[in-house]
């Protein structure tokens, strides 16, 4: 006898008062794709054509207020961020009780602010998906973006449902009920290190760790530091799905200082310390500011040397005061974490473009980050200065000394989390 098939449930988030008609057709072709919609409805300001599964006033009683205290609360934007406060609680329980699989919201931004807060109340590994009219736009910060977010650009849905409109919700639909058909939610069977790099052409460290790491029997998982990337890498560690990181690509801090867009938001770095992660940290990549290739490099770089990625990213060297700056920063986050902290300071050069000869060498600025660092308090964090650059064998080697050291002490957990 064949095993009943389950339909994967896929909670609809939008305004019912006002996107009636693509809620009805979203759920439409939720069900043709093969799923169950259950629609939640966020809307404040009058019943629409369709029955919500979920009402916005039991939306609003679960950001602890009334639906009239929403309408009454002031203005749309501060009643929709009441009710993304209750959608988010909503939404998270459902999933806490496997009462839905995955997530489709859609709308302007004032749809999409919500549906940020939404999505990130689910945890990495829940299919997400979100149809914006601002998908993909430099208004979206990268720290309020989950991990794995899928976006569609939400293009001729202003008012009425055209065909353009229909296109764009149906492929929301099918993207969602297909991602929840085929999701593998992180396992975690193994104890897992997180790693930060910029790709194994700048920074190549994780080529030998993984294997040594996998010897001693753990899984390694290294992000990309491109923003995203380092997004990711805190929201995993800030849940404590980490037995130990490794955090030696921070430019993205550096980004963040120098204005730029390529951030991972404010709390680079901190996300680990916070939950007493162990910690084995390194400057890797910090001479440098990130810019997008095809713009202006900003400004108050002009005249420093800068390197082309390629064609959608390129990085431009900071001067001797920034890199003190950063070091300044560096120690302040450190010394706010709760569990071990080792510093590696790889005294020849902190990525592969950072060596005599190569096109971002800078000697001087090397020397001044190295010696603020000399300079700062690390509070309980341990500081290893090696003769080595970061890219050479000895630096691994420092690594794998401190990391086996925890391990011996049982600071470093074999246990999956």
């Amino acid at each position: 006898m064949k095993s009943p098939v389950i339909l994967p449930v896929i909670l609809i988030v939008g305004t019912v008062d006002t996107k009636s008609d693509e809620i009805g057709f979203m759920r439409e072709q939720v069900q043709a794709a093969g799923g169950q919609a259950l629609i939640m409805d966020v809307g404040v300001l009058a019943k629409g054509q369709v029955v919500p599964d979920i009402a916005n006033t039991e939306v609003a009683q679960a950001a602890g207020v009334t639906l009239q205290q929403v309408m009454d609360s002031g203005d749309e934007n501060s009643a929709m961020a009441l009710m993304a406060q209750g959608a988010s609680a909503l939404a998270a329980q459902l999933q806490r009780e496997g009462r839905m699989d995955g997530l489709l919201v859609l709308g302007g931004t004032m749809g999409t602010d919500l549906a940020l807060d939404v999505a990130s109340s689910l945890p990495l590994g829940v299919p997400k998906v979100v149809l914006s009219t601002v998908a993909f736009s430099p208004l979206l910060p990268p720290e309020r973006m989950p991990p794995d977010l899928m976006m569609v650009l939400w293009a001729g849905g202003l008012y009425g449902l055209n065909s353009l409109c229909q296109s764009a919700l149906a492929q929301a639909a099918g993207a969602v009920v297909g991602a929840c058909r085929v999701a593998r939610v992180p396992r975690f069977d193994r104890p897992v290190v997180g790693m930060t790099s910029l790709g194994s052409s700048c920074l190549k460290y994780m080529v030998q760790l993984q294997a040594e790491l996998d010897q001693r029997g753990f899984e390694l998982a290294v992000f990309h530091t491109t923003g995203m990337g380092g997004r990711a890498f805190e929201s995993l560690a800030a849940q404590g799905q980490f037995s130990c990181v490794m955090d030696f690509s921070l430019q993205e801090m550096v980004n963040q200082m120098g204005g730029s867009v390529v951030s991972a938001g404010p709390d680079r770095l901190m996300g680990a310390g916070r939950q007493g992660v162990p910690m084995i940290v390194a400057p890797g990549a910090t001479d440098l500011v990130d810019y997008p290739a095809w713009g202006q490099m900003p400004e108050r770089f002009a005249g420093r040397p800068s390197h082309d990625h390629n064609r959608l990213i390129a990085s431009v060297g900071i001067d001797a005061e920034m890199r003190r700056e950063f070091a300044r920063e560096l120690a302040s986050r450190l010394r706010q974490a709760q569990g071990p902290v080792h510093l590696v300071l790889p005294l020849q050069g902190i990525e592969e473009w950072d060596r005599p000869g190569a096109p971002l060498h800078d000697a001087e600025g090397l020397a001044a980050l190295m010696d603020e660092c000399s300079q700062c308090d690390w509070g309980r964090a341990k500081v290893s200065r090696i003769d080595a650059h970061i890219n050479d064998a000895a630096f691994v080697q420092q690594v794998l000394a401190v990391f086996d050291d925890w391990l011996a002490r049982g600071l470093v957990k074999k246990d999956a989390p």
